[in-house]
Order: C-alpha cells, then sequence, then structure tokens
C-alpha cells in the first residue's frame, strides 16, 4: 500500500465530505443556472417562517365541549338558543367556543365578558355575521341590521336614527298614539269577553310599523305584506348546508334558491310599486310648488305634508347603483339610496319593530297578571297621578315611576332579542383565549340579565330593584343590564319601541282591570319561551278585561 493510499484510507472521513461538498456545490450551481431556483427559495423561506411560527405557544380557543372531526359540535345546534346556551356557560364559563362545521361560534353569557366584547373590543365585535339566505334577502348586506361597520354602515344608522326613528319626527310617535287609541277601542268592543292579548298587541305593533313605513292608515296590502315577512323569517332561520360548509353549498341548492328568489321577488313586487306611488307623489307635488297652485289649508295639502318613512329614504334617492357606499360615512349629504337600500332598510323596522315591541307588551302583561301585589301598586300609581276621570296623555308617562320599572324589569327577564349577534372583523384575543376573525359571537343578552352574581334572585320579577338610586339603565353602560344591545351596534330604534312599550302597557293598565280566564290562578300561568327572533310566549296571553274609568273612552 503506498503512503497516498494507506493517508486517505486512515481519514475516510476527509473524503466524504469532500465528496458532499463538492456534490453540494454541483448542486447549487445546478440550480442557480435553472429558473426553478427563484420559485423553491421562496417557498423554503415561507415554510421556515411558517415552522418558527407554529413553534411559538399557540393560545387556545375559549373552552367548551369537544367536538367530533369535520363536523366540530354540529350535533349540538338545539344549543344554540338562549337557555341552551345559558346552560353550558354553567359548566364552560361565560366565554365558551363551539366548532360549527367551519364556522367558530362564541357565546358570551356574563357582564365582564360582555363588557370585554361591546366595550373594550367594540370596533373588532362591530361586525354581524350572515348566512346565505340573509346576505341574498338583504340585497347582499344593502340595509343596516346586516351590513359591516364602515362609512357605509355609519351612513346608514345616521339616516335611520335621525330621519326614521327620531323624536323630532313627529308621523313615526303620531303612528304609535293612534294605533294604540285603536286598539283600546277594540279592547272596549270586547269587555267581558276573552281577549287574547298576544294576538292584539301584535296586531298593534304590525299597525305602527306598517303605518310609519307607508304611511297607510286604510291598512292595505298588509295581509300579503305580512306574509312576505313570514317567509323571510323561515328562510333567515332556515338550516342551509352551505351556511356551514361552504364548499358543499350545492347540495340541495336548486330548491333552495328557488325559494329565495321567489321570496325576494314578493318584496320587489311590493315595496316597488309603493317607491312608485312616492316618486308620483312626489313629482305631482314639486309641479303644483312650481305652479304655485298649492293651497295649505285644504285636505290634499295637508296630506302631502304627512310623510312616511319611504318619503324620508326616497331623499336620498338615486337610479345610480352602488353609489350609497360612496362617499363620508358621518355626511348625510353625501348619502345616496338605491331602491335596494329601501327595501332593505323597509325590511329592517319591519322585523325590529313588530315583534320585538309586540312580545315585550305580552311579557309585562303577563309578568304583571302572575304578580298581583305589582299589578296592584301600577294601576294605584295610575289612579294615583293620572285618574280615573280622563286618558292618559303622553305627558303623564314621566310621572309614572313604578310602571317604568316594571317595563325595565320585563326587559330584564325577557330581553327583546336574547342572542345579540356580532362578528369579529380580525383575529382578537379575550381574556386570554384566541378569538378567530369571522367568529360567530353570541352575545346572551337573556343569560347576562339572569347573572346570579349581578342581580340578586335574578329570576324573580321584582320590579323594585329598578327603584335603587344606582340602579342600571338603558345607555347600555351597565353590561349587567342590555336589553339593548351597548356600543356601535346597539338598537337604534330603542326609543320608539321604549316609547310604543310604556304607551301601550300604560293605556292597558289605566284604562281596564284584567282577570285571568275560567278561575285561573296567577301561579298557573303559563310563563315558559320559545326560541326564535325575540323568545316570545310559548302559550298567548288570554285575560278577559273591564273597563275601569269613570268617564266615556274618547279617542283624540
Amino acid at each position: 500500500m503506498s503512503i497516498g493510499s494507506a493517508y486517505i484510507s486512515g481519514r475516510p472521513h476527509l473524503l466524504t465530505k469532500l465528496i458532499r461538498l463538492t456534490a453540494m456545490d454541483s448542486l447549487l450551481q445546478t440550480l442557480q443556472s435553472s429558473p426553478i431556483f427563484f420559485i423553491i427559495l421562496p417557498l423554503l423561506l415561507a415554510f421556515v417562517l411558517f415552522s418558527l411560527t407554529t413553534l411559538r405557544k399557540k393560545l387556545p380557543y375559549p373552552p367548551g365541549p369537544k367536538g367530533y372531526p369535520i363536523i366540530g359540535n354540529m350535533a349540538m345546534m338545539d344549543q344554540l338558543t338562549h337557555r341552551g346556551l345559558a346552560d353550558l356557560a354553567k359548566k364552560y364559563g361565560g366565554l365558551l367556543h363551539l366548532q360549527m362545521g367551519a364556522i367558530h361560534v362564541v357565546a358570551v353569557s356574563t357582564p365582564d365578558m360582555a363588557k370585554e366584547v361591546l366595550q373594550a373590543q367594540d370596533l373588532v365585535f362591530a361586525n354581524r355575521p350572515a348566512n346565505v339566505a340573509i346576505t341574498y334577502l338583504t340585497y347582499d348586506r344593502a340595509d343596516m341590521a346586516f351590513a359591516n361597520y364602515g362609512p357605509f354602515w355609519r351612513q346608514m344608522r345616521k339616516i335611520c336614527v335621525i330621519k326614521l326613528f327620531s323624536r323630532r319626527r313627529e308621523e313615526s310617535w303620531a303612528s304609535v298614539r293612534e294605533e294604540v287609541d285603536s286598539t283600546l277601542q277594540t279592547v272596549m268592543n270586547t269587555t267581558g269577553s276573552k281577549v287574547n292579548i298576544g294576538e292584539l298587541v301584535f296586531a298593534l305593533t304590525r299597525n305602527i310599523t306598517y303605518r310609519a313605513a307607508f304611511g297607510s292608515f286604510s291598512h292595505d296590502g298588509q295581509d300579503e305584506f305580512v306574509k312576505i315577512l313570514q317567509e323571510f323569517s323561515k328562510l333567515f332561520g332556515a338550516f342551509n348546508i352551505a351556511d356551514f360548509f361552504p364548499w358543499m353549498g350545492w347540495i340541495n341548492a336548486r330548491g333552495f334558491y328557488k325559494r329565495m328568489a321567489r321570496a325576494r321577488e314578493s318584496l320587489d313586487g311590493f315595496i316597488d310599486s309603493i317607491i312608485d306611488e312616492h316618486m308620483k307623489k312626489k313629482k305631482k307635488k314639486n309641479v303644483r310648488d312650481e305652479e304655485g297652485k298649492i293651497n295649505y289649508n285644504d285636505g290634499e295639502a295637508e296630506a302631502e305634508a304627512d310623510t312616511d318613512m319611504v318619503d324620508e329614504l326616497m331623499a336620498f334617492y338615486s337610479e345610480e347603483e352602488g353609489v350609497a357606499a360612496k362617499g363620508d360615512g358621518d355626511d348625510l349629504q353625501s348619502a345616496k339610496l338605491t331602491r335596494d337600500h329601501i327595501k332593505a332598510i323597509i325590511m329592517d323596522v319591519m322585523f325590529g319593530g313588530t315583534e320585538t315591541v309586540a312580545s315585550a307588551i305580552e311579557w309585562a302583561m303577563a309578568e304583571l297578571m302572575k304578580s298581583p301585589h305589582d299589578l296592584k301598586k301600577v294601576q294605584e300609581e295610575l289612579a294615583d297621578k293620572v285618574g280615573l276621570t280622563r286618558i292618559l296623555h303622553d305627558s303623564d308617562l314621566k310621572q309614572l315611576t313604578y310602571l317604568k320599572c316594571c317595563i325595565k324589569e320585563t326587559l330584564r327577564l325577557h330581553p327583546p332579542i336574547p342572542l345579540l349577534l356580532h362578528e369579529t372583523a380580525s383575529n382578537t384575543v379575550v381574556s386570554g383565549y384566541n378569538i378567530p376573525a369571522k367568529s360567530r359571537v353570541m352575545i346572551n343578552a337573556w343569560a347576562i340579565g339572569r347573572d346570579p352574581f349581578a342581580w340578586e334572585d335574578p329570576d324573580k320579577f321584582n320590579p323594585a330593584r329598578f327603584l335603587h338610586e344606582n340602579a342600571p339603565d338603558f345607555t347600555g353602560n351597565h353590561f349587567e343590564y342590555i336589553p339593548f344591545g351597548s356600543g356601535r351596534r346597539s338598537c337604534p330604534g330603542m326609543q320608539l319601541g321604549l316609547y310604543a312599550l310604556e304607551l301601550s302597557v300604560a293605556h292597558l293598565l289605566h284604562c281596564f282591570n284584567w282577570e285571568l280566564p275560567d278561575g285561573m290562578s296567577p301561579g298557573e300561568l303559563d310563563m315558559n319561551d320559545m326560541f326564535g327572533l325575540t323568545a316570545p310566549k310559548a302559550c298567548r296571553l288570554v285575560a278577559v278585561p273591564s273597563y275601569r274609568l269613570t268617564c266615556p273612552l274618547k279617542i283624540f
């Protein structure tokens, strides 16, 4: 063996290294001379960065029941109610997580978690979730209720608050007074007989919102419109696999989309004709103004001056598509609405102002009839502050302290919308837990109003708790009491809704005494609810009225 051979054979690892270096150098030269090098290198760098990121400790989702692969917790869909989520919160806490297919669902059930979501991180949680049906039937979120937060939404909300629900818009408030008067006459005609209060107040609030929206005293076409609303409500809540697994939208898609198309076509036909009538009225008025022929003492001029919500919205009407999203969201001068926007806003008003207020009136009457002591105190207050020799006036409401406490207590136990729906605009962290972007957040106002750590005897109807100086109010700053929500997405029609609620209950209790039928005792009254948009009474409240005043019932 030669000296060289012996040297090499004694250092085999050096030879191996030389071979590897030579091969690597050859490979690098080959890659650099090939275009594929410029594709592989960025991918390798991305892989390294991703690996380093995932090596960091990942924050967990909020606690919740363990789900199955792929479908997650979809077997628990029947628990996505105010009562079901409240029960889960007792086990998993005030912030819990459910995986519904591809959708993250987060439930908030305590005041401290609600404060974090609605105040500390209000902007992150300011969006609204919308399923396939809601997106389609609201003309791709052309409304205020389901539009995501941004300049367009701010503009729409300002239009609604200033032009539709403002106390300065007398027509909206007048529609409440006049329809309540009409309802009192209906009750007067049935004294001594059973009255279905649930149906009575639903008809009342439906008439109020229909008239405020369309200005119709005769309620022409109302039955047709109610049928459209009912079909929309069914479609909003219908199960659609695409809402949870978007890539499976082809399953049963044809029938579902046909049904949605028919519903929207019905709404188009109904409201388009009303818009056309308002446009003709506006053109006619403009012609008369230009010719100087209008007589402001005649009935026709008075009718023209009585505007409805469609008139208010038509002031922003433009035939140019898509213009409403332009301009500064805080400047109404730049606001432009298309027909689709007007139709979508009217749907918001009808949904938001009918069932919610009707349910609250029925619950207030039911709670008072179940608690004869509180009912007696309210009626004594009415007799003392208003008297029994005249009809109650709007100005009397501010004196009815105990009645207002009863209304507040009703809204604590039965918030108008028990589950307030929000959606995260981006990834965020709440109480040390990861909340992904586009998570559906369900704020359980029903459970929060019954939190035993925030309320004494939380399930008991006790209006006197609101007599205390530091009792919570409707401002949205007391997170143990959020019947109208809080923050950017709080209810824009709160004041008008409260007015309708207080005025209706005050008149019904001032003008009439109410007895449960067939000798039923207050303890036998069924107080169960059923899940829906508003969690109304499962069994309608039925009672027998008798006239209470010493003066004739005069409708002003």
